[in-house]
């Protein structure tokens, strides 16, 4: 979604269009005196460092993938990383 507001628009309905933007996603411009002047983006989704990095080790070549992999699996905290865990930005 690409929207173009005027700030009035936007400031008598802050709260409807925040939540348009987070449920559709994309950006909304907005216009004051017909100038560009700010953009809201949508937020991504959250995740974890762990999540964020699960397949670091892909990109790695060889035997340093293998060693952070067995690395981060068993490093200390309460979550370690999941077998199987995907690319998050993958399609």
């Amino acid at each position: 979604m690409k929207t173009t507001i005027t700030a009035t628009e936007l400031a008598r309905n802050l709260s409807r269009i925040l939540d348009q933007l987070h449920a559709e996603g994309g950006e909304i411009v907005i216009e004051r005196n017909s100038h560009r002047i700010a953009r809201l983006v949508a937020s991504p989704g959250h995740q974890s460092a762990l999540e964020a990095m699960g397949d670091l080790y892909r990109i790695l070549t060889g035997p340093a993938g293998v060693m952070w992999e067995s690395d981060a699996r068993s490093g200390p905290g309460k979550e370690t990383i999941k077998k199987g865990m995907r690319d998050p930005w993958a399609f």
